[in-house]
């Protein structure tokens, strides 16, 4: 375009829109056609009501007793104050979806506050779990976990009084057994559910009192964790069996241990899983829940050596804290072969999965008063790339296609699967190389009591169980044996006793 012609086009269009402006009416509507009557200008571009639906009838969508109109709402509670431990009976929303970054009274007053509420508090938790489990260690023989500790025999979930057996209980059907309240696997709580965040095991905290809480402390006995330190497993080094050799992997000693082994991206990824930083609890602030200004948790603090120590914490999806659900750590082992790597929600990637992390608990504005991570995409998708390489432990009887070799099996491992590809119908959800279809399943458990439905868990995988007790999301079957307890009971598979103890034999192998 010349110099000559620019000027004169540019008036063009200028004059072009002037008209158009010129003949557009006062009122924003079209040409000649008048407002409506309930228009005004302090209308203009106001959302319309929300459109009613008058001709639905009332119902409770097949939620029958544990409709939230037929359970009680949640006990009022601030951070710091006691809640019934069977939360599971509540339903409801809360004040708000937000928390604050500051607490509601002077440090002095809070740490005084824990010291004569904590002895108090655990006293009636240890009640509770010993009136709902025999945590009596009754060790299974021959049986340890990969790292040599010993494997509890269960069930440890105590039958319902009147009730003879768990066979007993199982025969007499959903319905019966939630109109009695005899379900023996119902959910677990937080013990202190509304400020929850982690909580570490014992066996962690003597090893890092650093995380000894002021206010509450574990309520599932060593005896029915797993090992500590756990092993390591490398899918690029089969060869060298436990990495660690039998020491927990720290920011100190990481790189001694994996210098050689890992590539440069795998040890920066390993070093940022190590890292630890503030946390919603876990801090430098007097928003804590330690005694001491804290420098917060690692990824590795959990997961300890890329497994799990077994510690807890709410799922970070959903408010208030009451209707939080506890959630188990789950081990990082085998990742490389699992799509969903979150309990409750559809996380797809292990970069993701480490950009998400919920050291807030899901809240934003927690983060920016008290100090973000700040992982940039470039970082965690290094941290994924080396969670990518941690494998599930040895399986000795187990062949390429994941079947029993035959030669190595005991009758009764063998019994076992065949109970679990046939009568047990674990291979519904517990199929594939890892033993998980990457589906999340409702297994509607409320059938069985009168509670806030759970909704759909991921399906964990099953190969290397042996290592990560206690099981389910929250822990509340504390060996594998309650866990086969519970699905007998909630699918009706109708095992019969010495089924249930083929089917642990064989999950034993996995």
């Amino acid at each position: 375009m010349s110099r000559e012609r620019f000027p004169a086009r540019a008036a063009g269009v200028a004059l072009v829109l002037l008209v158009a402006v010129l003949l557009l009416p006062a009122s924003g509507a079209a040409a000649g056609t008048p407002a409506p009557a309930d228009q005004t200008d302090d209308d203009y571009l106001k959302q319309s009501p929300a459109a009613p639906a008058p001709d639905r009838p009332a119902g409770d969508f097949g939620l029958g007793p544990n409709q939230a109109a037929k359970l009680p709402p949640y006990p009022p509670g601030a951070e710091g104050d006691r809640t019934p431990l069977d939360l599971y009976r509540y339903a409801g929303r809360g004040a708000s979806s937000w928390g604050s970054p500051n607490l509601r009274m002077p440090f002095p007053e809070w740490l005084e506050m824990h010291r004569r509420q904590k002895p108090i508090l655990m006293a009636e938790v240890a009640a509770y779990m010993q009136a709902r489990y025999d945590f009596t260690p009754r060790a299974r023989p021959g049986a340890t976990m990969s790292g040599g500790k010993a494997i509890m025999d269960g069930p440890a979930a105590r039958l319902p009084k009147g009730i003879a057996s768990y066979e007993a209980l199982a025969a007499l059907g959903p319905d019966a057994i939630r109109d009695r309240d005899l379900f023996p696997y119902t959910p677990l709580s937080h013990p202190l559910q509304t400020t929850a965040h982690m909580l570490f095991t014992q066996t962690w905290v003597r090893a890092h009192p650093e995380h000894e809480r002021i206010d509450v402390d574990f309520d599932i006995p060593d005896a029915f964790t797993p090992d500590f330190p756990p092993p390591m497993f490398l899918t690029t080094h089969k060869e060298l069996g436990d990495v660690t050799y039998g020491r927990e992997v720290t920011l100190a000693n990481y790189y001694a241990l994996f210098n050689g082994l890992l590539t440069g991206e795998q040890m920066e990824g390993l070093k940022e899983l190590l890292r630890v930083t503030p946390t919603t609890w876990f801090n430098h602030t007097e928003h804590r829940v330690t005694a001491a200004p804290s420098a917060g948790v690692s990824c590795f603090s959990c997961h300890v050596n890329g497994h799990t120590n077994a510690s807890i914490a709410l799922a970070p999806d959903s408010r208030p804290n009451q209707a939080r659900l506890r959630v188990d750590t789950p081990t990082m082992r085998g990742n490389y072969d699992l799509m969903q790597l979150s309990s409750k929600r559809s996380i797809r990637s292990m970069d993701h999965f480490a950009e998400v992390e919920e050291y807030f608990d899901g809240d934003p504005g927690l983060m920016q008063a008290i100090g973000p991570r700040s992982q940039q995409r470039q970082v965690t998708n290094r941290m994924g790339d080396f969670n990518a390489i941690i494998d599930f432990p040895p399986a000795p009887k187990l062949g390429p296609m994941m079947t029993l070799v035959r030669s190595r099996a005991t009758p009764a491992e063998l019994r076992g699967e065949a109970l679990f590809h046939g009568k047990a119908r674990c291979d519904a959800c517990h199929a594939g190389p890892a033993f998980t279809d990457d589906y999340m399943h409702d297994l509607q458990v409320e059938r069985l009591y009168v509670g806030r439905p759970e909704g759909p868990i991921k399906t964990f995988a099953l190969r290397g169980i042996k290592d990560s007790p206690p099981y389910l999301h929250d822990g509340r079957a504390p060996t594998l044996a309650d866990a086969v307890e519970f699905f007998n009971i909630v699918l009706e598979l109708g095992l019969t006793r010495e089924e249930k103890a083929d089917l642990v034999a064989f999950l034993l192998c996995l």
